[in-house]
């Protein structure tokens, strides 16, 4: 089945601390996001990139890509007031249907393994979602204080969280809730069933300054 990525950039650099919104700080020579979009062009050539940019930032990632001569070969959809409306409005672009994945563009670092592992469960169950075990301990808040879990109850999600495409976008027309916090939970919230796949954990969100320097660090690794 065709495989399409969404690749959600609409963040700020507020948490980062930066003037620059954090999908076009640079790591190793580039901006985040072009890491991002040529992790899934060097895992299938073929794959269609759908990429969801605040309509404000259009014009300096056009000018971006002209400075670091990058062909992105991407169709672009304007963002929304929210995540859930700017994953609708990139579900908007796709024709027929396809397996369709939604990922953060401040994830440069997601394996081929946890790609192929996430198309091949949504291709046989109709989702999949990205996992890697707590490794820290946790502790539930509750109205008397904090309280002792079992963190092996407990997995952490990652991006790409992948859908059969028809099912995915039904989902999105429901009225949007302040508990949709992922595409898994807007998909589980109209009565389906959401997969787990195995995630990686280098396949971090970079949002801070920390996870900056975590990811030059993957980057001379790598």
């Amino acid at each position: 089945m065709k495989k399409v990525i969404i690749v959600v950039a609409g963040g700020s650099g507020s948490r980062m601390q930066s003037e620059v919104p954090k999908q076009f700080i640079e790591l190793n020579g580039l901006p985040i996001l072009m890491h991002t979009l040529n992790r899934f062009f060097e895992y299938d050539p073929q794959i269609e990139v759908i990429l969801v940019l605040p309509e404000g930032q259009v014009e300096y990632w056009n000018s971006l890509c002209s400075k670091h001569k990058f062909a992105s070969n991407c169709i672009i959809a304007y963002g929304g007031s929210s995540r859930f409306e700017s994953v609708k409005n990139g579900l908007e672009k796709i024709e027929g249907e396809c397996l369709v994945g939604i990922h953060d563009g401040v994830r440069p670092f997601v394996s081929n393994d946890t790609l192929n592992s996430c198309f091949s469960i949504a291709q046989h169950y109709g989702s999949a979602v990205p996992v890697i075990d707590a490794i820290e301990s946790i502790r539930k808040l509750s109205k008397d204080g904090s309280e002792s879990v079992n963190r092996q109850d407990y997995k952490m999600v990652q991006t790409p969280q992948v859908f059969c495409f028809s099912k995915l976008k039904d989902c999105y027309h429901q009225p949007y809730r302040e508990d949709f916090t992922d595409d898994a939970s807007v998909y589980e919230s109209a009565g389906f069933k959401v997969s787990l796949a195995q995630g990686n954990r280098e396949n971090i969100k970079i949002t801070t300054p920390m996870d900056i320097l975590i990811g030059e660090a993957l980057m001379s690794k790598k």
